[in-house]
C-alpha cells in the first residue's frame, strides 16, 4: 500500500467520539438500522489498532461520545464500562483495523434493498449514475453465517483485498473509508446505487448500459471528488446539521 499519512491524523479521540455519534444518529435519521444491531467503527490513534464501537443492546439513537466503546482487534474491552461489545463485530471491524491501514471507520449496514440484491445473487450494477461512481472498487465474500467465528477473519480479509466495498453475500454491506464523512458518502454512494438497482429490476425492459470506458470514467472523477476530504466533510457535516434541526435530540 502507498505510504500516507494516518487515518484521521491530528483527530483527538473526544472528537471522534463526537463524530462517530453522530454518524450513529445519522444513520438511524436516514431508517438505515437494524434494531439493536449492526455496527460503525473507528481507528482510535496510537499503534494497538484500537477502535470505538457501539454498546450492545443500544439502540442508535442511544450512543452517544460518552457510552462508545474501546475495543481490540479481538474484540475484548480494553477500557472498563457497564456495556459490552457486540461479537458479531469483532470478526469484520476488527481485522480490517488491523490490516487494512488506510481505513479509519468502517461501517456495516443491511438495508432492504442492499439486502435484496445480495440475496438475489448480483453484484451491485455499475450503469446507474450511482453505480458507476462504485466501478472497481467492490468486493464480494460468501455468506458463512453471523460473522462471529474467529476462523473467518482472514477469508473475509482475503475477499475484500484493496477495496474499500465488501458485499457480503445473502447478507448486507461493509463500506470504509480514510475518515468518517468519506465512510459516510461512501455508505450514501453505495445505499443509493441498491435503491436504484432495485427500481429498475421492477420495471419492464433492459437496462441502459453504460460503455466501459464512461464507467471507468465516472469511477476515476468519484476518486477525485474522494481525494477533496473537504468535499466529504462538507456533505457530512450538513446532514448533522439538518439531522439535529429536525431531530434536537441529537443536538
Amino acid at each position: 500500500m502507498n505510504e500516507m499519512s494516518p487515518p484521521m491524523d491530528g483527530m483527538t479521540e473526544a472528537e471522534l467520539r463526537v463524530q462517530l455519534s453522530d454518524f450513529y444518529h445519522l444513520v438511524s435519521y436516514l431508517g438505515w438500522t437494524e434494531l439493536i444491531f449492526n455496527h460503525i467503527s473507528v481507528r482510535l490513534p496510537g499503534a494497538e489498532h484500537a477502535y470505538l464501537v457501539n454498546p450492545m443492546g443500544l439502540h442508535y439513537d442511544e450512543v452517544t461520545p460518552e457510552n462508545l466503546l474501546v475495543v481490540g482487534v479481538d474484540g475484548k474491552l480494553k477500557r472498563d464500562s457497564e456495556y459490552k461489545p457486540n461479537p458479531a463485530g469483532f470478526a469484520l471491524h476488527g481485522v480490517i483495523h488491523e490490516h487494512r491501514p488506510d481505513v479509519g471507520c468502517v461501517v456495516h449496514t443491511h438495508t432492504t434493498p442492499v439486502s435484496a440484491i445480495t440475496m438475489k445473487g448480483y453484484g451491485i450494477d455499475h450503469n446507474s449514475f450511482y453505480g458507476a461512481q462504485l466501478y472497481g472498487r467492490v468486493a464480494y465474500h460468501a455468506f458463512e453465517g453471523i460473522t462471529i467465528y474467529d476462523e473467518e477473519r482472514e477469508r473475509m480479509l482475503n475477499s475484500l483485498g484493496d477495496k474499500h466495498v465488501l458485499v457480503l453475500k445473502n447478507h448486507g454491506v461493509a463500506c470504509m473509508e480514510a475518515d468518517i464523512p468519506l465512510t459516510f458518502f461512501l455508505l450514501w454512494t453505495f445505499q443509493r446505487a441498491a435503491e436504484i438497482q432495485c427500481a429498475a429490476a421492477a420495471i419492464p425492459g433492459p437496462d441502459s448500459q453504460l460503455p466501459e470506458e464512461i464507467k471507468q470514467k465516472c469511477a476515476a472523477d468519484a476518486q477525485r471528488l474522494k481525494d477533496s476530504a473537504s468535499f466529504a466533510t462538507l456533505l457530512f457535516d450538513a446532514m448533522v446539521r439538518k439531522m439535529k434541526r429536525e431531530r434536537p435530540e441529537f443536538a
